[in-house]
């Protein structure tokens, strides 16, 4: 990966992070490692019931061009998130916790900023 697009993608989550933040959401962890792989965000709120834990994907593009950010989170992604998520949820699950996995898709054109939020994008896999 170029320089120039780790930065993009940085650039992207803090764009994400602030869109969690002004919704009711704080950052628990940023980058969260698990061997090879890592959560780009985990984001709690508190609910009715105890806390909501988001597990959330971020994907940065210049334009949507080549396709939306979102579309590339594929089953492979999923999977390994399903992984890392599992890791996280065995080391710091609280009483009354529960999880969701979210995809953050931002655009970051010449013109504006734009932010797509996919809640509950997908399911937590069980391999």
């Amino acid at each position: 990966m170029t320089i120039e697009r780790q930065t993009m993608g940085r650039r992207g989550e803090r764009v994400a992070e602030r869109w969690l933040a002004v919704h009711g959401w704080q950052i628990a962890e940023r980058r969260f490692r698990n061997g090879h792989r890592d959560i780009d965000l985990v984001a709690t709120r508190a609910d009715r019931a105890g806390r909501m834990v988001a597990f959330v994907e971020v994907k940065t593009r210049a334009s949507i061009d080549f396709g939306g950010p979102v579309s590339a989170v594929n089953w492979r992604k999923q999977r390994e998130l399903s992984r890392s998520a599992k890791v996280w949820i065995s080391r710091f699950q609280q009483p009354g916790d529960t999880f969701r996995f979210d995809v953050i898709g931002v655009i970051l054109d010449a013109e504006k900023v734009r932010v797509q939020h996919i809640e509950n994008a997908f399911l937590l896999a069980n391999r």
